[in-house]
């Protein structure tokens, strides 16, 4: 059986000021570095066998405090980066939703594309998901942890579960340093073991952009 650790990233100050990041490259902030300390203990407990992250450095850095205990390498892949938000990207969703109030309804709703060159859930699902079966495909029938973000997170697995986007929109947001783990074997293929595991005490935050 082979189990994968999705796990997003730490706290970031675009994440606090509600601040769409996409794939711009923002950096932990204190409080995400901290989160990031705190879970690598829970997670070096389970012996993973690999280490992914994306090459943004909110989650390499994550993947990073992980690295620091197992003394694994972290292999990093592009396509494990968040949903690109083409012209939202450096907004705050207010702002978002007063310059381009058609195109945030349409997000709002949960369409597949928005408009304003944001990346369709589709394409993102596809792209993640290609990321995660190539990290669980690396170490057959071991554990892998991926530092991911978290749109992408929920899109890449929904994609390795044959999930559709009508499901996935009752998945609760990955919460900054928490997972989704997903276990695979010959009979029953990708299953849900857990999502949203990690420190009782780590606030909330806001929804993963």
């Amino acid at each position: 059986m082979t189990r994968l650790i999705v796990w997003r990233h730490g706290n970031t100050d675009w994440n606090a000021a509600d601040r769409v990041q996409g794939q711009t490259d923002v950096p932990l902030n204190d409080l995400g570095r901290e989160q990031a300390t705190a879970a690598a203990p829970l997670l070096a407990a389970l012996k993973p066998d690999a280490i992914v992250a994306s090459d943004l450095r909110r989650a390499a850095d994550t993947a990073a405090a992980l690295a620091a205990l197992t003394g694994l390498p972290v292999r990093t892949d592009p396509r494990l980066r968040e949903r690109y938000y083409g012209q939202w990207q450096g907004l705050t969703m207010t702002e978002v939703a007063q310059r381009y109030p058609a195109e945030h309804a349409r997000w709002r709703a949960g369409e597949q594309d928005p408009g304003c060159e944001v990346e369709s859930l589709d394409d993102l699902g596809k792209r993640v998901g290609a990321g995660l079966q190539d990290a669980a495909d690396s170490v057959p029938g071991g554990l892998v942890v991926v530092a991911t973000h978290g749109g992408g997170a929920r899109q890449g697995c929904g994609y390795l579960l044959g999930w559709g986007t009508a499901v996935l929109r009752t998945v609760g947001s990955l919460q900054n340093c928490h997972w989704t783990e997903l276990r695979h074997d010959s009979v029953r293929g990708w299953q849900l073991r857990a999502h949203n595991a990690g420190l009782i005490t780590q606030a909330a935050v806001t929804e993963a952009v």
